[in-house]
């Protein structure tokens, strides 16, 4: 017969809400007042607010954690999809640019989930090339302010880019949330 734990399988750190993945009065995307004015600052709040959420739920862990695949095949791990990020911003900047490609960061094809290894150097050179490639693809993209102008070889619109980085950070949160759960049993919310 199994024991019951004090534990549950599934857990939140929220009191106020169970269910939520911290409380309302500590959660940093949280804001009050009216919000953004503007199409471009409702697009970049929806993508700041994903960028949290995707850090938010790798807090806490250690590199092994970080570096724990989902189920077999898969090589999708949370310092994965944090270093397949890298990878992202630098190629959004290939959309928008005339010139050569940036080089990828990581090398071959799937190589950002690949070399995802449980070590804590790795971990902090992920977390530190995002930080930087998440702030270059937004200056690249602060001297574009006019949404529907188009750039790049492929004349991609800006508006069309801005939705893309927030439907690419919003479809990684999702897989986050189930890497997380399957790692130590928090759930999103």
């Amino acid at each position: 017969m199994q024991c019951m734990s004090d534990q549950p399988a599934r857990w939140s750190q929220a009191t106020v809400y169970p269910d939520m993945w911290a409380n309302p009065d500590d959660d940093p995307r949280n804001t009050e007042g009216p919000s953004p004015d503007g199409e471009l600052a409702t697009l970049q709040d929806f993508l700041t607010n994903y960028r949290m959420t995707l850090r938010m739920k790798c807090e806490g862990l250690d590199p092994e954690q970080l570096a724990r695949r989902s189920v077999p095949p898969s090589t999708m791990s949370l310092l994965g999809l944090v270093r397949h990020l890298v990878e992202v911003e630098r190629d959004w900047r290939n959309w928008i640019s005339d010139g050569d490609p940036i080089p990828k960061l990581y090398g071959k094809k799937d190589a950002d989930f690949d070399g995802a290894v449980a070590e804590q150097a790795e971990v902090d050179a992920a977390f530190s090339a995002l930080e930087r490639e998440q702030a270059a693809t937004d200056a690249a993209l602060a001297e574009h302010p006019d949404l529907g102008e188009r750039l790049g070889k492929d004349r991609i619109a800006v508006r069309e880019l801005m939705v893309h980085r927030i439907e690419e950070y919003a479809r990684h949160c999702g897989h986050a949330d189930l890497l997380r759960e399957r790692t130590d049993g928090r759930v999103g919310q």
